[in-house]
């Protein structure tokens, strides 16, 4: 079974900067797709970044130039820097892992999610 743990959400003011961690467990790291979603209150859930086994990285329009995917294959870490944050991030930010088949436990997952809140 694969587990993720999402670290590093919490208060903020705008302008502010956070980083979000991922720590997964149960799969081959280092050939999964990464990525990292999130949920505002009343509001779907949506694809902020994310970031394929061979380190190619894709972003939402609406976080462009402000946050940045990344990962640590030796220490099974997905991150996410967020800067010049703004109340509109204001979300549960939740990490998920594809993991292909071929490899044990293939299939999606999800973490339980990490709450940001940027105020004005």
């Amino acid at each position: 079974q694969v587990q993720l743990v999402e670290s590093g959400g919490g208060l903020v003011q705008a302008g502010g900067s956070l980083r979000l961690s991922c720590v997964a467990s149960g799969s081959v790291f280092r050939r999964n797709t990464m990525a990292w979603y999130r949920q505002a209150a009343g509001k779907q859930r949506e694809l902020v970044a994310t970031i394929t086994s061979d380190g190619s990285t894709s972003l939402a329009d609406s976080v462009k130039g402000r946050f940045t995917i990344s990962r640590t294959n030796a220490k099974n870490t997905v991150y996410l820097q967020m800067n010049s944050l703004k109340p509109e991030d204001t979300a549960v930010y939740y990490c998920k892992a594809d993991v292909p088949p071929g490899f044990p436990n293939p299939g999606n997952y999800w973490g339980q999610g990490t709450q940001v809140t940027v105020s004005s």
